[in-house]
């Protein structure tokens, strides 16, 4: 478990200190995936290093296992260190190593016998799925093999934590793909708690449990991934759900229309159409799409509801859990 209590850090500026974190506030479960999304420069890389102990906060706590860090100095401060890892996407690898090497080297610096290294590295770059890659060097690897073997450097010495920053920025969505398998891997099989920072929220859309929203220095908006998606007004709703452009001409064949978020198998695949059925409605989805976060399905439409019961309807669907909204314009517009 991570904590970050009131987080305040600031750096010399010409004139007067930058804030880069101002009262950061989260929560990060034992074992989970939890994401930081943002754009440059809001204080995500900071928040990254003064919880891998790399950079002192000016005020505020960081929290690990119930521990408070800011006491730390010497010897304890670098034991709790050893539990960090940090995956800096600008951190180059050994050239002249081949990628089991660069995996290994964190093993040599800590004396492990060549049986016990070995073993290791062997599970890390199957972790990584590169283990035909093993011994090429990192110029005869693709920028995303390059991310990956720098993954299994980091969890080499077996770290709780690894502190991913901004892992899959400058890559295309292929490579991107296959560097969140590992760290989602890592999480699954190897019960790291990894903490990601990101500019690319569909990154979240696709591994994170939870995330926060960072936006100057400021969390804006936290918790889960999928609470977050069903929110009304939520920033993370707006930038991970499919977008919804319906003509008001189109809208205004219906008795009703109104906008709908599904999250789950049972409530995608059957909700609609058995609210259809059970009021005698006819309802048809006008705008909108499906998408996945994680393994989860979760869709927004834009329904239209011709038929007596048409508000019945609406409303016994937002009874079985959708978050159903009215948008403003059209006719006949009202809240369920």
């Amino acid at each position: 478990m991570i904590t970050v209590e009131n987080l305040t850090k600031s750096f010399p500026g010409k004139q007067n200190p930058v804030l880069a974190l101002r009262d950061v506030s989260l929560e990060v479960g034992a074992g989970s995936l939890y994401g930081v999304v943002g754009p440059g420069k809001s204080g995500k890389s900071t928040l990254a290093r003064v919880v891998a102990l790399q950079e002192k906060p000016d005020r505020g706590t960081v929290r690990l296992d119930g521990l408070n860090t800011a006491g730390l100095d010497g010897r304890r401060l670098r034991e709790v260190r050893r539990q960090l890892a940090v995956l800096d996407a600008n951190q180059p690898l050994h050239a002249e190593r081949t990628a089991a090497g660069n995996v290994a080297a964190p093993l040599e610096q800590l004396g492990v016998e060549g049986p016990q290294r070995r073993s290791r590295v062997g599970r890390l770059l199957d972790l990584a799925g590169l283990t035909q890659r093993a011994a090429q060097r990192p110029s005869e690897l693709t920028e995303g093999q390059r991310r990956r073997v720098a993954i299994g450097r980091a969890l080499a010495a077996g770290p709780a934590v690894l502190l991913a920053d901004d892992p899959t920025a400058g890559i295309d969505a292929d490579e991107a793909g296959a560097v969140l398998t590992v760290l989602d891997r890592a999480r699954a099989e190897l019960g790291v708690t990894i903490l990601l920072t990101t500019q690319d929220a569909s990154v979240v859309r696709r591994v994170c449990d939870d995330v926060a929203v960072l936006d100057s220095g400021r969390v804006v908006e936290h918790g889960s991934v999928l609470d977050l998606l069903a929110s009304p007004g939520s920033r993370t709703a707006e930038t991970l759900l499919p977008a919804i452009d319906t003509p008001r001409a189109q809208s205004a064949r219906y008795d009703r229309f109104a906008d709908v978020v599904l999250v789950g198998f049972a409530a995608v695949g059957a909700l609609l159409p058995e609210a259809g059925s059970r009021f005698g409605v006819d309802l048809a989805t006008i705008g909108g799409g499906l998408t996945r976060v994680g393994d989860t399905p979760v869709a927004r439409f834009r329904v239209g509801v011709n038929g007596k019961q048409a508000d019945s309807a609406l409303a016994w669907i937002a009874d079985r859990g959708a978050h159903v909204t009215h948008p403003i314009e059209g006719p006949k517009s009202v809240a369920a």
